[in-house]
């Protein structure tokens, strides 16, 4: 997940500030309704408590792993090579062996929490609301292991599971991690060619699949169907399909390898249950995640066991303040980084109860349904993404919605998955947490909360936040530092963060002009991570160790590259701006252009084409299409190209994309490298400037040293005017 995310902490102490302080957050964009003044230049826990795990991260993480159940419990924290061009691969806990679905069930029902429930699956689109336990959840999991083993599954094992938010995916998740074996979660209703690309890629023994996906109140997504598809395409054949039947849309199983979950699973007899776990060591896979990459073929992040138990045990308190035994609600598909950390293992791992919510913000039934699941559970502590809250204001600007509920219990609120803009924020601490920008209470009928609002920012590749604010951290609100809007807050525990540069940023070819070098407080640059890299982050790419390094280590050595472009500003605050390669963030979805790039193509009208992000007020970015016409262009036949291309890039890729036709520009060439690259930067930053200011200059935007031909600058630029002026008059 890359993108940023966003965090509200809320407590039933009444807040105040005095008029100065009120007036300083407001004039430098803060939002502090912590109690008491907050002094410029203090150094807050947080701080002082990444210093420490800097300075000395082997004593620092050998007292983290103390939350962990070790099989084998390690001796050392930290292994790094003796060669500082392998230091990206240096190892957490390297002599440490544990079994992660042990820690998230077996210890809680063994230590007094048995009866206590696990796992809330909240599903307004099917009217059911179910409850498991801690032991009822151990018993389903291993019922899955027993299955998983009857065929052939073991330790380093891949299983691939397409399911959707049911609870039978997480059961699937923990049995694999159970036997050792690695699961490869994907998003459920994916696109068939996406999804055959993954099951070609990590080759996996079993498939479990839902027959179908529900959306809305009576949307049924066919998910066998997308599977069978995706087969078809495959050269490697699973052993064995398991598909969990839902009673909204039966699927058609073929035989000789497929099989129904209730027949595979839930008919084994009680004395073949398999009770055992496998040891593994802590840097032996967990799970592999796809991710977009640039080329079209998805990364399969690598996460390793041990550190990544061990942070988000730490991260689940540190950072969220969500205990043993409190509720915890991820709003989040499985499919994604947050459904992994925390959906499925933080909330276990740490003894706290995890909802899984199959419905939308509106419309499964109304914009109430966030709120009635927070209060009819009990939520502790809450995510979701800055969309929803989005489609929430359009829906229900004054909140009347959320006047219906007492939220008081609710500590924590998170945005995720994208920047959450400033006035989505102040709109969502007004109306939600009943509290205004100047600590006045809007819904007396509701206990006055204090709020801090702020974006918390981490990636699929680091499994949990780079920056953020500590909320556990802070025993009360004078340890909680101030929050200013669009800031991503502070850099965590074990994370060495620094903005580098490169002095000709549309440089495509990567030239001698490229040479970074790391840049003053508030200067614009590409955001980085001193190695060595915290517990947790990947340990590689499936299969690929080349492209692990090419992606993320070569261009700045010594250091891991996020991808992304920001500042740290002269107080420390880390602020993102946007992403430094050709993904687009849609609605929390990671698309690759060049995806989008390759079924445009296939159209016969189109010659080439490059794929950027524009802005949306909804969806956050939305793909923008710039294609040249493959023969003369033909005015009467605009419309249905751009028609079967919309088509084509739903039915290949999948509607999330969200490429309307208006967004489809036609231009008579693409500007180019001397070597041949499109300069998808510049195009990029053409789209920004005329969308910010429709008066913006041409020589506004920086000539990349490599272009082929400069005159195409000018031609891309008033192609896009065009394009703008038209849109703005509806034509």
């Amino acid at each position: 997940m890359r993108g940023s995310l966003g965090v509200m902490y809320l407590h039933t102490q009444r807040c105040w500030v005095t008029a100065a302080t009120a007036a300083r957050a407001r004039t430098s964009r803060v939002c502090s309704l912590t109690t008491g003044a907050v002094t410029s230049g203090k150094v807050y826990r947080q701080e002082l408590i990444r210093q420490r795990s800097l300075q000395d991260p082997e004593g620092f993480w050998m007292e983290a792993q103390r939350g962990i159940d070790w099989i084998v419990p390690p001796t050392r924290a930290l292994s790094i090579p003796p060669s500082p061009a392998l230091l990206h691969k240096a190892q957490w806990f390297p002599d440490g062996k544990l079994n992660v679905c042990y820690n998230a069930l077996d210890r809680h029902v063994n230590s007094g929490r048995a009866k206590q429930t696990a796992l809330i699956h909240d599903s307004p689109v099917t009217g059911t609301v179910t409850k498991f336990t801690y032991e009822q959840m151990l018993g389903r999991v291993k019922r899955v292991a027993t299955m998983l083993r009857d065929n052939g599954v073991g330790k380093g094992d891949r299983v691939l599971i397409y399911m959707g938010a049911v609870p039978e995916a997480i059961v699937a998740m923990l049995a694999c991690a159970r036997l050792g074996a690695i699961h490869s979660v994907v998003f459920g209703g994916f696109a068939a060619l996406e999804l055959a690309k993954r099951i070609e890629d990590c080759r996996p023994k079993v498939v479990l699949a839902s027959s179908c996906g529900i959306e809305g109140m009576s949307k049924v997504v066919p998910y066998k169907p997308l599977l069978d598809e995706a087969l078809d395409m495959c050269v490697h054949k699973p052993g064995k399909v398991v598909v969990l039947q839902r009673p909204q849309l039966l699927a058609e199983l073929k035989s000789g390898g497929e099989e129904s979950w209730q027949s595979a699973v839930e008919d084994i007899a009680d004395d073949r249950v398999f009770h055992g776990y496998e040891t593994v060591g802590a840097n032996d896979p967990l799970y592999i995640l796809y991710t977009s990459g640039t080329t079209g073929m998805p990364k399969g992040v690598v996460r390793p066991s041990g550190g990544h138990a061990v942070v988000l045990h730490y991260t689940m308190n540190s950072m969220y303040a969500c205990g043993p035994g409190q509720v915890y609600w991820a709003a989040s598909d499985l499919g994604w980084i947050l459904g992994h950390s925390y959906m499925c293992y933080g909330p276990l791992l740490n003894g706290s109860t995890s909802v899984l919510y199959e419905g939308k913000p509106v419309g499964t039934p109304d914009p109430s349904a966030y709120y009635r699941v927070m209060a009819e559970h009990g939520v502790t502590t809450f995510f979701t993404a800055p969309t929803a809250l989005m489609i929430l204001r359009r829906e229900d600007p004054h909140g009347e919605y959320r006047k219906q509920y007492d939220l008081s219990h609710v500590k924590a609120m998170f945005v995720a998955g994208e920047r959450c803009p400033p006035e989505i924020h102040r709109w969502w601490v007004r109306r939600v947490t009943g509290v205004d920008d100047t600590g006045k209470a809007l819904h007396p009928i509701q206990t006055p909360v204090s709020n801090v609002v702020s974006d918390n920012w981490w990636q699929t590749e680091t499994g949990s936040p780079l920056a953020g604010l500590a909320i556990g951290l802070s025993d009360d609100g004078a340890q909680l530092p101030p929050v200013k809007y669009g800031s991503a807050g502070m850099a965590v525990q074990g994370v060495d963060l620094r903005i580098l540069r490169i002095r000709d940023e549309f440089d495509e070819d990567g030239g001698v002009d490229a040479a970074p070098e790391e840049v003053a407080r508030g200067v614009v640059g590409y955001v980085v991570v001193k190695l060595p890299l915290p517990p947790g982050v990947m340990s590689t790419l499936w299969g690929d160790e080349e492209r692990f390094f090419s992606a993320y280590f070569r261009r700045f050595p010594g250091y891991y590259d996020t991808g992304d472009t920001g500042i740290i500003d002269e107080d420390g605050y880390v602020h993102i701006l946007s992403r430094a390669d050709d993904i687009i963030n849609v609605a929390a979805h990671r698309i690759s252009t060049s995806v989008i790039e390759e079924v445009v193509v296939e159209n016969g009208e189109i010659a080439e084409c490059c794929v950027v992000a524009r802005s949306h007020p909804i969806k956050g970015s939305v793909p923008v299409v710039v294609a040249v016409w493959k023969h003369h262009r033909r005015d009467q036949e605009e419309e249905q190209v751009r028609d079967d291309v919309v088509a084509a890039v739903r039915n290949r890729v999948g509607a999330f994309t969200s490429l309307y036709g208006e967004n489809i520009v036609f231009v008579e060439r693409l500007p180019k490298t001397r070597s041949g690259k499109v300069l998808r930067k510049m195009v990029r930053s053409m789209i920004s400037a005329l969308l910010l200011n429709r008066a913006s200059r041409l020589d506004s935007i920086p000539t990349p040293a490599t272009i082929e031909d400069d005159s195409v600058k000018g031609e891309i630029w008033a192609a896009l005017s065009d394009w703008i002026s038209r849109a703005e008059k509806g034509n």
